[in-house]
């Protein structure tokens, strides 16, 4: 479902979505709303607007944390024409005290797809869907600008100081969504490489769960969040 105050934005959001064979089960134009069709059509996947009414500040973003807490299976993607890292980061940490627990493990339902996109950087449609589709399949998409300028704010704060600038750099592609082929790819260097440093990247944020792709996401958290 769709949340979008612009009328054309909207129409046009539903538009792409069908056309590459998505349903679209309710678009809106205010927080309110959002959050009444998300209960009655219960859809995989929320595209909602950083600013909605009535107020034209952050509904949409607050929405977007509430059905984060509630909606455990829900993929949310939050499109903004601002870079707010805090946006983001509130919405990366929008989790139940008790799945903040560090003891390793992460609730299977805690696992629902996020995503970050600025408007005025999103320069294909096919991306546009494919992101989308990343979300809805459980998979965290953050913007690289947003990484960046996340990762500039926090670094030296936490134990993230004792990534070497390489690990850094394979931890930012991770946060964007990147698959370890698609960061070997970008940082030309071999896939073996890349899970050395994920490795790496674990151990120092202690991260010692057995499960992988919970630890990945860990990991973007962690570095996020903080």
């Amino acid at each position: 479902m769709i949340a979008e105050d612009s009328a054309l934005l909207r129409e046009g959001l539903v538009q792409i979505l069908t056309k590459f064979g998505h349903q679209v089960v309710a678009a809106v134009d205010n927080a309110p709303s959002l959050l009444a069709a998300v209960r009655t059509h219960a859809p995989e996947l929320a595209v909602v607007d950083v600013r909605l009414p009535p107020g034209f500040r952050d509904e949409g973003l607050r929405a977007a944390v509430a059905l984060r807490r509630e909606h455990r299976g829900l993929g949310v993607l939050v499109l903004s024409q601002y870079l707010e890292a805090d946006y983001a980061s509130e919405l990366l940490g929008a989790t139940d005290e008790e799945d903040r627990r560090t003891s390793g493990a992460v609730p299977a339902e805690a696992s629902a797809g996020v995503g970050y996109l600025l408007k005025d950087r999103v320069g294909d449609v096919l991306d546009f869907v494919g992101q989308a589709q990343r979300v809805a399949d459980g998979e965290t998409v953050i913007d690289p600008e947003i990484v960046r300028r996340l990762l500039g704010s926090r670094r030296g704060r936490t134990s993230v100081q004792d990534l070497t600038p390489r690990e850094t750099d394979v931890l930012a592609l991770m946060a964007e969504g990147r698959s370890n082929s698609a960061i070997a790819h970008a940082l030309t260097v071999s896939q073996a490489a890349v899970s050395k440093h994920i490795g790496n990247i674990f151990d120092k944020l202690g991260l010692h769960t057995s499960d992988a792709d919970h630890r990945r996401v860990l990991a973007v958290l962690a570095y996020l969040r903080r």
